[in-house]
């Protein structure tokens, strides 16, 4: 008989975060493990929400707003895996993910321009939020009527711990990226900064933390060890490999989805949430030259997902809202899919700030039709019609407004 799986890293949402040492948020080589497992081992970890508690099941987005960022993300680990070396792939298998028992609630929010922004921040630069509940594979909210979905649960961060090499590396040409534009906001990367940081058990030591703090990488980007790369697809049954910098790979995961859409454009795009999530591991001894010395993860999509059968799809090309024509821009491109989609579902009476909340964290479909047709790259952003409670296709005479905005997403969207 099958033991249940052992749960290796526990967590309390009614304590502050930085008072429990099995979180961190920051990556760095000398991160102490907290747990331990062997190869084959089935075992379980519990995650805070990637703010750690900042965020409230309320009809404001205040928190939203004043969000202290330089603490985020908050992960559980790091996992020592008994045997990983330096060059080996680390096959991490997801068993399971649900969300923390009494806690089956989530969110989506809008970072003000100031905190980050969104892919979209020149067209919404406020704060704002919409809370999602939780019945057993549906979410529904509050704050947008009319919809009802399943999720496709993920975790948006999963990685290895990198080595002083690599650290050295991200540091570097990140840095050469903020010295371009050094005033810019959103800013174009966010360097290692001690403001904030949470060393996990190294906070014991606090000299050695604050030494660690100063060249310790920020987890907001995904980078090649894995990272924060929030591929919704990273889903139940998925398989991952992840290559090995340090000895024992230092496993963290955490910022776990109930749900986001391909792009999870607001930033905090999509549904947040606290849970727990279960592993199976296994090394592939010198897999990273074995491989092709691939400078990125690879993964396996779970045979557990959504089913859809019908989509409502919106182009963009290569041409901004100012009508200037650019070259093969993807970016472009799919900013014009999304503004093309938040302005349709505007006629049924949803405010802007709700489909931008919806694109997020929804189960669309982003995609990169044609990038060789000068000048215009192909984008595209897919839809479920099925989500809704009401035909969303075009009709006739145009569209009749279906839905009331008479619950605010946002106090802070008001002002």
């Amino acid at each position: 008989m099958k033991r249940s799986p052992r749960t290796v890293i526990s967590v309390d949402l009614a304590k502050n975060p930085r008072s429990q040492q099995v979180l961190h948020n920051r990556w760095h080589p000398d991160l102490l493990p907290v747990a331990s497992v062997q190869p084959g081992e089935v075992f379980r970890v519990e995650c805070v929400d990637w703010t750690g508690g900042q965020i409230g099941n309320n009809d404001s987005a205040e928190d939203v707003l004043n969000l202290d960022l330089s603490q985020c993300h908050y992960l559980s680990g790091p996992v020592h895996v008994e045997g990983a070396e330096p060059g080996d792939y680390l096959e991490v298998e997801i068993l399971e993910i649900q969300p923390l028992q009494g806690h089956e609630w989530g969110y989506t929010g809008i970072f003000d321009v100031k905190n980050g922004g969104g892919f979209l921040f020149d067209y919404f630069p406020k704060a704002g939020k919409a809370v999602w509940d939780f019945e057993g594979i549906y979410a529904s909210s509050r704050h947008i009527p009319g919809v009802r979905f399943p999720g496709l649960i993920h975790p948006g961060i999963l990685g290895t711990a990198p080595s002083q090499e690599l650290l050295n590396k991200w540091n570097h040409r990140e840095a050469e990226l903020v010295a371009k534009d050094p005033n810019r906001v959103p800013a174009l990367a966010y360097l290692p900064d001690d403001k904030g940081s949470f060393l996990g058990a190294l906070e014991n030591q606090p000299g050695v933390a604050r030494r660690k703090a100063a060249e310790a990488a920020r987890t907001i980007p995904p980078r090649e060890h894995g990272g924060n790369c929030d591929i919704k697809n990273l889903s139940r049954g998925s398989r991952v490999w992840l290559p090995v910098y340090v000895p024992g790979a230092k496993l963290s995961v955490g910022d776990l989805h109930f749900s986001q859409g391909d792009g999870e454009i607001s930033f905090c795009g999509a549904i947040e949430m606290a849970g727990a999530i279960t592993f199976k591991t296994k090394l592939i001894k010198n897999g990273m030259s074995l491989h092709g010395n691939l400078r990125n993860p690879i993964f396996m999509p779970g045979p557990v997902e959504p089913r859809f059968s019908r989509y409502i799809t919106f182009e963009g090309i290569s041409v901004d809202e100012q009508g200037v024509q650019h070259h093969l821009d993807a970016t472009v491109s799919f900013k014009q899919a999304v503004l093309n989609c938040i302005d349709y579902f505007k006629r049924f009476g949803y405010t802007g700030e709700q489909i931008y909340l919806l694109l997020s964290c929804c189960p669309c479909e982003g995609r990169v039709n044609a990038i060789v047709d000068s000048p215009n790259a192909c984008c595209s952003i897919s839809i479920p019609t099925e989500i809704f409670d009401f035909d969303v296709t075009p009709q006739d005479g145009g569209h009749l407004v279906k839905v009331t905005t008479n619950c605010p997403i946002s106090d802070v969207q008001k002002q």
